[in-house]
């Protein structure tokens, strides 16, 4: 049987268009701070910077 970790699901939102694209796991135990990931935005069709919401 697997444990309860300390993992959660959290939001990445775009940094220029404000749109929430994804949805990833994080362990709240090893990275207490806000995420900060360059991926793809579909709405400006370009990688940009994605921020972990509140």
């Amino acid at each position: 049987m697997a444990k309860v970790g300390n993992r959660s699901l959290v939001t990445l939102a775009c940094t220029e268009c404000k749109e929430q694209n994804y949805r990833v796991s994080k362990n709240k135990k090893n990275n207490p701070e806000r995420l900060e990931v360059s991926k793809y935005c579909p709405k400006c069709q370009k990688h940009t910077t994605h921020k972990e919401n509140k």
